[in-house]
């Protein structure tokens, strides 16, 4: 169509050229919004700086930071919109430097930002590379007088919360003069990211006090934190909401349900909300089949697994991480090398350091500890910590010194701040009575730095949930507790 129109008239108008540029976006069609760029200099409309603008968006969208930048750079003048678009196209690549960078450059030629370019900055500084950026530009918000905005508030807590910083995400919540659901959602996901379970669903009843009403992302992070705390009755009040909201419908809240009441120990009401799902796809099944893992059922698991492939949905590679993870928790040794063989044969999945850890827990577990550390030493790809921690813990089970001291000393080479090798390695020799090698063991970890960090269990008693450690007094009934 837009060839006609240049055969047919003199000059296409520009919103002909970012049509085709926005529908270039939306496609990802790289290739057909070069040759529209191609047309727009040969109409010499490049100098336009609207249509420059989108351009560059449209080169940041189909992931040509090049072109973008190169078409930002030839622009006779920028306004705000500008450099939105470039530095959006830095921050979407991943490159925070050079994002900042641009920011930093745009202020010195005395433009500023609107509260656009400030979402789009914080964006790009949520990580931990970005968080000092991430305070000043904070500063400058405050200053222009943005903090009151919602979307800038929302954005400056998902910003702290995944720095880890969520005393200062929740700061940034609390002093702000409106909240809508994002906000709310921001602050749980915070906790739910940074495992603050407990203070995530405490957050959701102060929300309902409020009368905000929850959407379905907000239910899909709740039951996240009620399935690392294990809250069952917490997760079947949420099961209970969902349901009155219409939102169990959604396949992402099916998925999440299936996997709170497996964690939970809860396997046959994971099964059927599984069953009951309208719409299942390769995460439901995988769900449902680590479920059955984690809870030692490992018959059900692959009963399941060949239901799935029955029913046409291909398995992905973490289908088989679980796969061969209930083969592992349920000792089907010859079933585990089966499945990983095909996988690899006739699946077309590579597998991964998961996939050669899964199949040293499974001989690891059967006490088939020789054939595991020789199936580590023929590993085509190096092997991490985590396949020889799979070692050493199976050593651990098994009382088997030599190898138990060989996976050790693997490990404290590939990751030598973990602490837990020499607990492991303790154990062995304990259980061994070999006290001259715990003595030697306790004295390297000490020289390391290291200790042990104690475990911490929940109990929900009454609706409520209990945090304790070992020789723990801070809770407020710690006298009561034998």
């Amino acid at each position: 169509m837009l060839e006609l129109m240049v055969q047919q008239t003199t000059e296409p108008p520009i919103h002909a050229y970012v049509c085709l540029l926005k529908g270039c976006s939306r496609r990802r069609a790289l290739a057909e919004g070069k040759q529209v760029h191609a047309l727009i200099v040969q109409s010499v409309l490049d100098s336009n700086v609207f249509l420059a603008n989108t351009l560059v968006h449209m080169f940041s969208k189909c992931g040509s930071v090049l072109h973008a930048h190169k078409v930002f750079k030839n622009m006779p003048q920028h306004n705000v919109y500008s450099w939105t678009a470039i530095i959006s196209a830095y921050a979407d690549s991943g490159e925070v430097e050079e994002a900042i960078n641009l920011f930093q450059q745009m202020q010195e030629t005395g433009l500023a930002p609107d509260k656009v370019l400030f979402v789009v900055v914080i964006k790009a500084c949520a990580s931990l590379a970005g968080l000092e950026h991430g305070r000043q530009i904070h500063s400058d918000i405050i200053k222009r007088g943005f903090q009151s905005d919602v979307v800038v508030g929302s954005t400056l807590v998902k910003m702290y919360a995944k720095c880890g910083c969520t005393e200062d995400a929740r700061e940034v919540f609390d002093n702000m003069s409106e909240r809508d659901v994002v906000s709310w959602t921001a602050m749980i996901a915070g906790y739910a990211q940074n495992g603050l379970g407990e203070e995530a669903l405490a957050l959701y009843e102060q929300m309902k006090q409020e009368g905000v009403q929850p959407d379905d992302v907000t239910f899909v992070l709740l039951l996240k934190a009620c399935a690392s705390l294990a809250a069952l009755e917490q997760g079947k009040q949420l099961h209970s909401e969902i349901i009155k909201r219409g939102f169990q419908l959604d396949v992402v809240v099916g998925n999440t349900l299936v996997n709170m009441y497996a964690k939970c120990g809860c396997t046959e009401d994971a099964r059927e909300v599984f069953d009951n799902m309208s719409e299942r796809d390769v995460v439901s099944w995988t769900g449902m089949i680590a479920g059955y893992a984690q809870n030692g059922l490992g018959k059900e698991a692959l009963a399941l697994f060949e239901q799935m492939q029955r029913e046409g949905t291909k398995p992905n590679e973490v289908t088989y991480i679980s796969v061969l993870s209930a083969c592992a928790h349920s000792g089907l040794v010859d079933q585990g090398r089966y499945f990983f063989d095909s996988m690899c044969k006739n699946q077309g999945v590579t597998p991964t350091k998961e996939h050669y850890a899964c199949i040293v827990d499974l001989l690891g577990r059967a006490g088939c500890l020789a054939d595991a550390e020789l199936f580590i030493n023929k590993m085509p790809i190096q092997p991490n910590s985590v396949v020889w921690m799979t070692l050493l813990g199976a050593a651990r089970n098994h009382g088997h010194a030599e190898i138990g001291r060989r996976a050790f000393d693997r490990v404290v080479k590939l990751d030598p701040k973990n602490a837990a090798p020499y607990v492991l390695l303790s154990n062995i020799y304990v259980a061994a009575g070999k006290k001259d090698e715990l003595a030697k063991i306790r004295n390297q970890m000490k020289e390391a730095g290291l200790r042990k960090v104690p475990g911490c269990s929940w109990i929900e008693v009454d609706n409520q949930l209990h945090a304790f450690a070992v020789g723990d007094a801070i809770h407020p009934q710690s006298k009561e507790i034998p």
